[in-house]
């Protein structure tokens, strides 16, 4: 039976291949919705953004909601300098013909895990977590009946790639994520630690193209665009390759490895704002409520990617 869930996201380049990987394995997801919250653009920009990669895939039933335009309490921190000015530079998409939904994407969250079976409801988060607060602060009630929330965001061992400290998704709304953090909801983080092993080489970038279908010919176009400014931030092989890990993890977990522990944000610090501090080795008492994913299997995530992408128009 496919797992219901929700989609939170920014995109984003590599969010929209998160999009495609859901929305190619209509099997193993059930997509109920698609949110868009501010993060690597603005969310007028982000909206847009998923209406495009909606029609990219050809799953024109999916329905997309507008959810926050800036975080609980900070001012909006974009990354354009990464995504380009669109957040989806790289492939020349259409404007989209599907509209975005009226409803609210807060309100639309907070309906629709109401109206399902309590734990039916799995939410999969590749931004900043400001709907998903925004929505447990509104309306408490939703919280115990979230089955999962399986986000891409923090780090520990790899630290931060906005701050020294600090991942962009947690950095643009740390107090969004101390809420979610600490709402007693099963998470598993998928942070930089993951991603960075995750890495899009010529090679398997190379094999993305050789499918030769738009999909494909659009995330080999993405990801050739964003991967320029890590390529020249990291000096490696490849970009690393964030919010699909999200998805690769729901249908393939055995592609990760890690623990649980206790995660907790830092609010507070000017240096270390946005921090996901992770109890690795088990030094305090507190509560372990993270499953946190430290390593991936790179070659099994793109053999799923590229397989998955071959199913799309």
């Amino acid at each position: 039976m496919a797992r219901k869930i929700i989609i939170d996201t920014d995109p984003g380049q590599d969010d929209a291949v998160a999009i495609l990987l859901a929305l190619s394995s209509p099997e193993d997801f059930d997509v109920l919705g698609i949110v868009a919250v501010a993060g690597n653009v603005t969310l007028a920009q982000n909206a847009r953004n998923a209406l495009k990669v909606v029609e990219l895939s050809g799953r024109k039933d999916i329905a997309v909601y507008a959810g926050c335009e800036r975080p609980m309490r900070r001012t909006l921190v974009t990354a354009e300098y990464v995504h380009g000015e669109t957040g989806l530079d790289g492939p020349d998409l259409p404007a989209p013909k599907l509209k975005l939904e009226e409803q609210h994407g807060v309100d639309f969250i907070i309906d629709t895990l109401l109206a399902h079976e309590e734990k039916t409801v799995t939410l999969a988060c590749l931004g900043p977590l400001t709907n998903i607060a925004m929505a447990m602060v509104k309306e408490p009630r939703i919280t115990p009946r979230i089955e999962e929330i399986v986000l891409m965001g923090g780090g520990y061992f790899e630290m931060g790639n906005i701050t020294p400290a600090a991942e962009f998704n947690i950095y643009v709304d740390p107090d969004a994520a101390d809420v979610v953090f600490r709402s007693g909801v099963p998470i598993v983080q998928l942070p930089l630690d993951v991603s960075h092993m995750i890495l899009s080489t010529p090679e398997r970038l190379d094999r993305i193209k050789a499918i030769g279908n738009r999909a494909g010919t659009a995330v080999y176009e993405m990801l050739s665009f964003s991967e320029r400014f890590d390529l020249q931030k990291y000096g490696s092989d490849g970009a690393p390759l964030h919010d699909p890990c999200v998805m690769a993890y729901m249908l393939q977990p055995d592609l990760f490895q890690g623990r649980l522990i206790n995660v907790m944000i830092e609010t507070a610090s000017e240096l270390t704002v946005g921090m996901t501090v992770a109890d690795y080795w088990g030094v305090t008492n507190r509560p372990r409520n993270v499953k946190f994913l430290r390593s991936g299997n790179a070659d099994g995530f793109y053999a799923l990617l590229t397989e998955r992408l071959a199913r799309l128009p």
